[in-house]
């Protein structure tokens, strides 16, 4: 065989392994963040309201009594259309779990959410130095609950959570970012206009952002499971209500035998 012919054969070869590597690579690539993407499974997590991590309006206002409410839904309270996120068992989906190559590998539920996030306006009214207790009743009706100085009405406009993995190179961190929203409207019974109206929101990041000012090979989350980042979200979204000054003063200088 010819020198040239033999430099022939060497380039035919290694064009054929290189066409096998790049054939693999893809292969693979495919079966992780590509077209043939990994099953989405399905999570349940556990969502709850932690007493006394917000603090500084502990016992701040005065003993009154507050009913409140079944918070209703908003129809998309997440990343993901209604239409491409089926409730399971009645509940709205709350989160995703997403791989390095940006597939989601699972979708997350939770138990049922208005009671959860009622029973948490409770609690934390309980903090603030209220009076609380829970009604099966969405909507506040003018001259109903007479017995109670307050009534709370809410909407939960967000409620969401996604962890994902950092891309390679990054020691395999796992990051998670949690929102949640609430819009409050707060009666005076027995009248039917808004005694106050407002909205709290809080977004918490674990690990949090720019955390000791470590690396990202250095980053370590604070909770194992994406639940737990959200219930914080949630405990301070909920605690906020209360934290409002605006809301404080009204309570504060508000004549309840003025029914």
């Amino acid at each position: 065989m010819t020198p040239a012919r033999k430099i022939l054969a060497m380039a035919s070869i290694v064009a054929v392994a290189l066409a096998a590597g790049c054939a693999t690579q893809s292969s693979n690539q495919a079966g992780q963040g590509g077209a043939a993407a990994p099953a989405t499974s399905t999570g349940v997590e556990t969502i709850e309201y932690y007493p006394s991590l917000v603090k500084g309006y502990q016992n701040s206002y005065p003993r009154r009594t507050i009913t409140i409410l079944t918070p209703t839904i908003a129809a998309d309270i997440g990343n993901v259309p209604p239409a491409e996120a089926p409730p399971l068992n009645g509940n709205p989906m709350i989160g995703q779990l997403v791989d390095q190559y940006g597939n989601v590998t699972e979708r997350l539920y939770a138990g049922p959410l208005a009671v959860t996030v009622q029973n948490a306006i409770a609690r934390s009214a309980e903090e603030a130095g209220m009076v609380a207790s829970a009604s099966g009743d969405s909507v506040y009706r003018a001259g109903t609950m007479q017995n109670q100085d307050y009534v709370l009405a809410s909407q939960i406009k967000r409620c969401w959570v996604r962890k994902s993995k950092a891309p390679d190179g990054h020691a395999g961190v796992w990051h998670s970012e949690a929102d949640f929203e609430l819009d409050v409207t707060i009666y005076k019974p027995p009248f039917s206009v808004e005694f106050w109206k407002g909205t709290s929101e809080d977004t918490y990041y674990d690990p949090p952002v720019g955390s000791f000012a470590l690396g990202p090979e250095d980053e370590a989350g604070v909770y194992d499971f994406p639940g737990q980042v959200l219930s914080v979200a949630l405990t301070r979204g909920v605690a906020g209500i209360f934290e409002k000054q605006d809301l404080r003063n009204l309570i504060l200088e508000d004549d309840i035998h003025q029914h």
